[in-house]
């Protein structure tokens, strides 16, 4: 199972378009229902941006999707700041992410 943490923050004016993109891409997930992924995305009140993205390990479903990809599409005219993504681990879990 891997896990990507990635953080960044969007220019003030286009937070929320980039909410907005990523509701879209929650919709088209929702509506697909893939198996082998597990998605969270939250906003932070200064314009920051988190998303966990856990993976059972095969090929992301993420790219495949019309959504993300017109998340991806235009992504560095929002943003303050490069992406920083990272892989992570849980080292404690109550109740959030599920079993």
């Amino acid at each position: 199972m891997k896990r990507t943490l990635i953080r960044y923050r969007t220019k003030p004016e286009n937070t929320e378009e980039n909410e907005r993109l990523i509701q879209n891409v929650f919709k088209e997930l929702h509506a697909q229902a893939p198996d082998g992924i597990r998605y969270i995305a939250l906003k932070l009140a200064d314009g920051s941006f988190v998303h966990l993205v856990e993976n059972d390990g095969g090929e992301s479903i993420l790219p495949k999707l019309d959504a993300f990809r017109k998340f991806q599409a235009d992504i560095k005219e929002r943003l303050m700041e490069q992406p920083q993504a990272n892989e992570a681990s849980i080292v404690g879990d109550y109740r959030m992410l599920g079993a």
